[in-house]
């Protein structure tokens, strides 16, 4: 469609003969951001900086002396706010004759755009979680979220518990292999640390599958009567705006909201104006935000081969 809207292009709205003109009609998704991410905060920063410092190494035997240890400075990541506008033009000509206020709505559009937008960026954590992605934030370890080679500044050893990726389609097996991976990821020293899975996120493709692993008394897809240890452990987040339709991800929600933020630098505004030679009047909408992930430990993805 030609920008800006005229009265040509809108025939239908100059027409006093129909009874309803539809816009905008389907209802909204529901909104993610606030589920997958704390929100926080930019204080008029330009931009955000995460650091954090490792832990001690465990107690060593006491000899007559005591051993000293100490902490690593972790890496840090530093999240950027991106802007986004986005805007409409309605001859005034149709504006003043439109017979059902349709032009009148417009901006609700621009609202629903930004909405639209918005659960697009925040999806992208997910799916960008198995590639290097630095759109909104950099992370200094320079690995991808949900990887088998994630690395530690204290020099210790990454052969056990720096592995979060996994690539098992869902199952009620699949899930246990995931939590005994995860629950067994390790700290900035390898030191054991306190991993509790109690989320699974997919697309609606994975509904059905996602319903039976956590709804079901017994166990999944056999004859036995045995319990199903998955019953009622996990909440399942079906989102739409997940692209691929076999990946899914385990994650422990309690350490999402200390590692996944997200901020609206400028939260979303409305502008118009109408232009005094062409009689264009002009609507435009702007928000400014950014998402970043500062540990990956929260988290499991399970790209799908």
């Amino acid at each position: 469609m030609a920008v800006p809207h005229v009265s040509t292009a809108f025939a239908d709205l100059l027409d006093p003969r129909f009874q309803k003109i539809f816009i905008e009609e389907y209802k909204e998704l529901p909104d993610m951001v606030g589920q997958l991410f704390t929100m926080v905060p930019t204080n008029g920063r330009n931009n955000m900086t995460w650091s954090n410092v490792g832990t001690l190494p465990n107690f060593t035997e006491f000899t007559g002396t005591v051993g000293y240890s100490s902490q690593n400075l972790g890496y840090n990541t530093t999240g950027t706010p991106v802007e986004f506008a986005n805007g409409i033009q309605v001859e005034r000509k149709l504006f003043d004759d439109d017979q059902y206020h349709i032009m009148d709505q417009k901006p609700r559009a621009l609202a629903q755009s930004a909405f639209r937008t918005r659960q697009t960026h925040a999806a992208r954590v997910l799916n960008n979680a198995f590639s290097v992605d630095s759109y909104f934030y950099v992370n200094s370890e320079a690995v991808a979220l949900c990887s088998d080679s994630h690395t530690t500044t204290s020099g210790a050893s990454v052969a056990t518990g720096f592995d979060n990726r996994v690539t098992s389609a869902l199952t009620a097996t699949a899930v246990a292999a995931a939590r005994i991976q995860m629950v067994q990821h390790r700290g900035d020293q390898a030191e054991r640390i306190s991993v509790s899975p109690d989320e699974l996120w997919g697309p609606p493709d994975l509904y059905e599958q996602a319903f039976e692993i956590i709804s079901s008394m017994g166990k999944v897809d056999t004859a036995n009567n045995n319990r199903n240890v998955h019953q009622g452990v996990y909440t399942f987040y079906e989102w739409n705006y997940l692209t691929d339709t076999n990946n899914w991800f385990m994650c422990d929600g309690g350490m999402r909201k200390q590692y996944a933020f997200w901020s609206d630098r400028i939260p979303l505004e409305f502008a118009m104006a109408e232009d005094l030679d062409t009689l264009i009047a002009k609507w435009r909408a702007y928000m400014r935000y950014f998402n970043a992930i500062t540990d990956w430990r929260w988290i499991t993805g399970a790209l799908v081969t």
